[in-house]
């Protein structure tokens, strides 16, 4: 018996994400159709977002920021049906996100709010974390094609609901990432060789996946964009303006956006957002690269497990 037929996808925004989104379910065995701003040398790349929906009665919008998500859905929505899913993974605001939805919503077809939490490499990897705001019958719908690009979803609740729990938690890697760089910087006016971080917070209650990630590249000056500076910068100024609408206040968030707004004039918009490490003077890798955090054939025997990790750690590009 013949396997019954996937449905077409539709990729629009080919960037760190994107592009890899679409790889995912070319592999997964979906005909994939996709669009950018910028033409790429892609399979199936159409002139236009209204061709992409002609195509695909699911569409995954990757773009960068709000203007560019009303734009899309703008384009494409003479091509909209009742028939077609749109699930917007760019972090915009939930005001955007709301609109986004009713212009979708005016051609009858579904809408689902679908931030996601990862970055370059989990991409690659088809672990993005999707989480979803709108119709539960529509998830369950297009649930199929977010598992080619996802390890878990989370369901927030409605329309805008997802966009706000992505910011927030946006919030929290950057203020992290800020707490990172001031730590090396006071070791290293302290005269403590930042490269030691890394293990004291091996055994310490703040260790995690987001430090493993960002530390030891801060340390080596490896601002390889996993997640952009530009964008996170754009996420925290979300972050800022949703908080001014209901009298709250945000001083960790407005601090990076200082520092992200430093890091931006000084030409670093497209390197990870972990650069503002070098606001600080720091990473310097010629105190980091001391020869045990060099590549090695075969450690001391007195050297411990966790030390041992860390030559692995440091001896490639990091996360």
């Amino acid at each position: 018996m013949a396997r019954p037929q996937k449905t077409n996808v539709g990729v629009i925004g080919l960037g760190i994400i994107g592009q890899r989104a679409a790889v995912n379910l070319r592999k997964a065995g979906y005909q994939v159709w996709v669009w950018s701003r910028s033409p790429r040398p892609e399979p199936n790349f159409l002139p236009s977002p209204a061709e992409v929906a002609e195509s695909a009665q699911v569409v995954q919008i990757f773009v960068a920021d709000g203007p560019a998500l009303l734009e899309t859905v703008s384009a494409m929505a003479p091509a909209l049906t009742p028939a077609h899913t749109i699930l917007n993974h760019a972090t915009v605001s939930p005001a955007e996100t709301r609109e986004a939805a009713r212009i979708v919503g005016d051609r009858h077809a579904k809408f689902l709010d679908a931030p996601f939490t990862g970055s370059r490499d989990a991409a690659a990897a088809g672990e993005l974390v999707f989480f979803i705001g709108g119709d539960p019958a529509a998830l369950a719908a297009v649930q199929p094609v977010l598992q080619a690009n996802s390890k878990s979803v989370l369901v927030v609740g409605g329309v805008g609901d997802a966009t706000a729990m992505k910011v927030a938690t946006n919030l929290v890697a950057a203020v992290s990432v800020s707490a990172y760089a001031e730590a090396m910087a006071l070791l290293a006016k302290a005269g403590v060789g930042p490269e030691k971080l890394p293990a004291a917070l091996e055994s310490h209650a703040v260790r995690s996946p987001l430090a493993d990630m960002k530390v030891p590249g801060m340390i080596l000056a490896d601002f390889e964009p996993r997640f952009a500076l530009k964008h996170m910068f754009k996420d925290m100024q979300i972050a800022l303006a949703m908080a001014a609408e209901s009298g709250l206040e945000l001083p960790a968030a407005g601090a990076f956006a200082g520092e992200a707004m430093a890091g931006l004039q000084q030409g670093w918009a497209d390197r990870d957002f972990s650069c503002i490490a070098d606001l600080f003077g720091y990473p310097n890798p010629e105190a980091a690269l001391e020869d045990r955090f060099r590549p090695a054939a075969a450690p001391a025997p007195a050297e411990s497990q966790a030390t041992q990790k860390k030559w692995a750690l440091f001896g490639g590009k990091g996360k």
